[in-house]
């Protein structure tokens, strides 16, 4: 098994079994897949240790802690975006979708005087080979913002950008449902007093009335129109599929009911839920649980959403206990399905003629501990 890179002794994980055998990579991709037990000269010695696909990450706004790491404090735009590059990696994550928000700055500030530099560091730092995975951008507009499709123009061509989804955070409905978890969110989040909670509660419910329905037609447009998959937000009811399905949309992500999620999968639309709510054993906004949907069959992505290390430490929580679903189906919501949806056929699986994208990882005490992490075939983690 000639190649750049041959691993042996390793359980590797494939989209449809678990097999023990040997793997070559030569120019970047998977040249060969044996179950040949024997360890061949030069070969990487995985000991047992897992073979998996490196992990397709479609929405994590860690970006912007390392870009804005306090209140006021904007960080060199490209070491930033190293940061967060070395933690994402670190993670097994191979492919990722930095997720950011249109939205209205702070304070009056111009939201692009945040975004511009976080899209131009990413762009920089990925010609000058600085980082270990490759990053694509997933805009998330906010179709309650008057300016978001002023926010979105300056992206409108760029080719980072391969993903997008369309937002409504008003209270009173999707996320924020129930009033009172908006209130106790913000209240401690923001230090807000009752009355400011009031003041926005009221701009922001006004603002999704005159906005909401505007806006997310025309960019549904757009992205139809780039040939962007396009993901709807936090749906709720049947009402929120039924649109999403009617503007082209593919992905439900977040699904706040189980009435949402059964409704996604009757639509056609994958059902992308959060591996930090599966983790935990529950959303942090009191909205359905990850695992319920998982005991459902209503799960086919899993996101990091806000903690990068939960992606894999929720793929192997799919695979044991309740939910029992078998190692190559909970991984694939970290791996095929996610690369699938963002129209990636080249990863996420493990097989002849891909991209070696590959992790080798170890359960310790049921913990999925990523022992190495290798990018078209070269080391990064």
């Amino acid at each position: 098994m000639p190649g750049d890179l041959i691993v042996a002794h390793a359980r590797i994980v494939t989209a449809e079994a678990v097999l023990t055998g040997s793997l070559a990579v030569a120019g970047g991709r998977i040249a060969d897949l044996d179950r040949d037990e024997s360890l061949p000269p030069g070969a990487v010695d995985f000991e047992g240790d897992y073979l998996l696909p490196g992990l397709v990450e479609l929405h994590t706004d860690h970006l912007e802690r390392h870009y804005t790491p306090r209140p006021g404090v904007r960080w060199p735009a490209v070491t930033a975006v190293m940061a967060h590059d070395a933690q994402v990696a670190a993670a097994g994550i191979t492919t990722v979708f930095d997720a950011l928000a249109l939205v209205g700055g702070r304070n009056g500030e111009d939201r692009l005087e945040t975004l511009r530099p976080m899209v131009d560091g990413i762009r920089q730092a990925q010609a000058g080979s600085m980082l270990r995975a490759e990053h694509f951008l997933h805009l998330r507009c906010e179709v309650t913002e008057a300016n978001v499709l002023q926010l979105f123009e300056p992206f409108r061509d760029d080719p980072l950008v391969q993903f997008m989804s369309v937002m409504d955070h008003a209270p009173g409905h999707r996320q924020f449902a129930d009033l009172a978890k908006y209130r106790e969110i913000y209240k401690g989040m923001l230090g807000m007093t009752d009355e400011q909670i009031d003041a926005q509660t009221a701009e922001r419910i006004a603002a999704s009335r005159t906005h909401g329905v505007t806006n997310r037609d025309a960019l549904a447009a757009i992205g139809r129109g780039r040939g962007l998959p396009i993901a709807s937000h936090d749906d709720e009811t049947v009402a929120h599929v039924e649109e999403a399905a009617a503007l082209g949309m593919v992905v439900s992500e977040f699904p706040t009911t189980l009435t949402a999620a059964r409704a996604a999968r009757e639509h056609g639309l994958q059902i992308l839920m959060g591996a930090p709510n599966l983790v935990r054993g529950g959303s942090h906004s009191g909205n359905v649980s990850a695992g319920e949907l998982a005991r459902e069959g209503l799960v086919d992505i899993l996101s990091s959403d806000y903690v990068p290390v939960s992606l894999l430490h929720g793929a192997f929580t799919l695979a044991d206990g309740e939910h029992g679903i078998g190692l190559p189906q909970a991984l694939a919501t970290v791996t095929i399905n996610p690369a699938r949806a963002a129209g990636l056929e080249d990863r996420g699986r493990i097989e002849p003629g891909l991209r070696a994208d590959l992790l080798r990882v170890r359960l310790v005490d049921g913990v999925p501990v990523i022992r190495a992490v290798w990018r078209e075939g070269e080391r990064v983690a």
